[in-house]
């Protein structure tokens, strides 16, 4: 049996099992939380533009990119919550206070989920594309998908893995000409473990987490592209709509993934 990552957070344990890499000059921190399928080196493009001013801190959730693969435990990284776990055991480790956090597509709500759990280390959230809940619920909400399309994509994740990431790269990336964004998002999902891509998936697209918006005790902007194939508009809307101190901003961009399809 797998030990449980949170019975060993040390701040040498969590810079290890997560492989947090730090750097600027302010002392505010800004801490970067990468999307499903990802890791830290999305934010390659956005994240220097902001060390002058601030503490920046990326880092892998267990399971992707270099973080250490050992310390996955499934019935940990079930739902969300183990994924705000991991979120926190950075925080608390390298004692971080006054947090600005970015968090991209699903973290945005794994964001929102730590900061409700630990409020007074948040001083605002960065939400880039979030999705609470990415299955339609007529009338009056649009979340992009119906639930038979998600058990598809699934049902194509088991059958052919390979197949999967050529086909949701692309939808990620968007369609403004972006061959080389849809490359790579082809690639990081390719190089995720089946196993642990199929249950953050599962955990991604199918978790609802429209009732914690109004709980989020933390201002929040959210960022919005013109046209995202997994993500609307009208769901930025929504979640600016619902949380206590939501902001909207619509990028001028297309895809899923602003920071690398037009990160100025």
């Amino acid at each position: 049996m797998v030990a449980s990552p949170s019975t060993q957070n040390t701040p040498a344990a969590v810079h290890r099992r997560h492989h947090v890499t730090t750097a600027g000059h302010g002392r505010q921190p800004m801490l970067f939380a990468h999307g499903f399928g990802c890791d830290q080196r999305m934010w390659r493009y956005v994240a220097p533009a902001f060390e002058p001013s601030y503490h920046t801190i990326l880092f892998d959730y267990v399971g992707s990119g270099r973080s250490d693969r050992a310390a996955y435990d499934p019935a940990r990284y079930r739902t969300l919550d183990g994924y705000a776990a991991d979120v926190l055991d950075v925080v608390h480790a390298l004692d971080l206070r006054d947090v600005v956090l970015v968090g991209h597509s699903v973290s945005a709500t794994i964001g929102l989920l730590a900061a409700i759990r630990a409020p007074e280390r948040f001083a605002r959230l960065v939400l880039v594309s979030p999705s609470p809940c990415f299955v339609n619920d007529p009338p009056d909400y649009v979340g992009g998908f119906e639930r038979a399309d998600l058990e598809a994509l699934l049902d194509l994740m088991d059958r052919n893995h390979l197949g999967w990431a050529a086909y949701l790269g692309p939808v990620v990336a968007g369609t403004a000409g972006r061959p080389a964004v849809a490359a790579e998002l082809t690639d990081s999902f390719c190089a995720t473990d089946p196993v642990i891509a199929r249950q953050f998936a599962e955990a991604t697209f199918f978790t609802d987490a429209r009732a914690a918006l109004p709980c989020v005790p933390v201002p929040a902007l959210v960022l919005q592209c013109t046209a995202d194939h997994l993500a609307p508009v009208s769901v930025g809307e929504y979640v600016a709509r619902r949380l206590p101190h939501g902001t909207l901003r619509v990028l001028a961009a297309t895809g899923h993934a602003p920071h690398l399809s037009a990160p100025e």
